[in-house]
């Protein structure tokens, strides 16, 4: 039992390149898991054609046709529940969860952002890191709780500015990274013990584990 993938779920809004980066991990066999499950809130998101391509399960929930926030983030839990699913990971999903869905789930899902949270949380991040000035930016794979790109982070990747930077060439270096990291960590929550201490996850020395 201990060896078998993981199931995991994958929620986007658009490209997916994320999703497509821990699918290609899991191919590799550098990630025990397996994608149990795609969910999108946009009919037309490429991530979508990726999916179906795959074979894999693939759900559209278009969140405009939910009555509230709270409606919306329970049906997704419902969805994910439907496959057994032990970790949830957001790539590129446009949406911020609510307590209905983070309760549902603690400290098992995912999110990536591309800046060094807790600095430049929310959108844009990359163009205010820019205008801030800063020598470094990032990209952080954090727990998802209901407060805005707040969770604890389980690992940061650094990306120098660069002089005449913009916001798409800062975007496209730290997308590389975010590509390397967030795979890295899935595979190390599944396969090493981990403690949450405050707004850090510490590696080694517990018996926590998403297996």
């Amino acid at each position: 039992m201990e060896n078998r993938p993981v199931p995991l779920s994958i929620l986007i809004s658009g490209r997916g390149s994320n999703f497509r980066a821990i699918a290609q991990a899991i191919d590799d066999g550098r990630v025990p898991a397996r994608i149990a499950l795609v969910i999108s809130n946009r009919a037309d998101a490429d991530g979508l054609k990726y999916a179906r391509e795959r074979g894999m399960a693939t759900r559209v929930m278009p969140h405009g046709e939910y009555a509230s926030r709270d409606a919306y983030d329970r049906a997704l839990v419902a969805a994910i529940r439907e496959h057994s699913v032990k970790l949830t990971c957001l790539a590129g999903f446009m949406r911020r969860l609510g307590p209905a869905f983070c309760h549902a789930f603690p400290n098992a899902v995912l999110n990536i952002h591309p800046s060094l949270l807790p600095a430049f949380p929310g959108a844009d991040a990359q163009r205010q890191a820019l205008e801030h000035g800063v020598k470094v930016a990032g990209a952080t794979v954090h727990f998802v709780t209901p407060e805005l790109d707040a969770g604890p982070i389980i690992l940061q990747a650094a990306v120098p500015v660069k002089e005449g930077d913009s916001a798409d060439t800062l975007s496209a270096r730290i997308l590389v990274e975010e590509h390397r990291i967030y795979p890295e960590a899935i595979r190390r929550l599944l396969v090493e013990s981990w403690r949450i201490e405050g707004r850090r996850v510490v590696f080694g020395d517990s018996d926590a584990t998403l297996r």
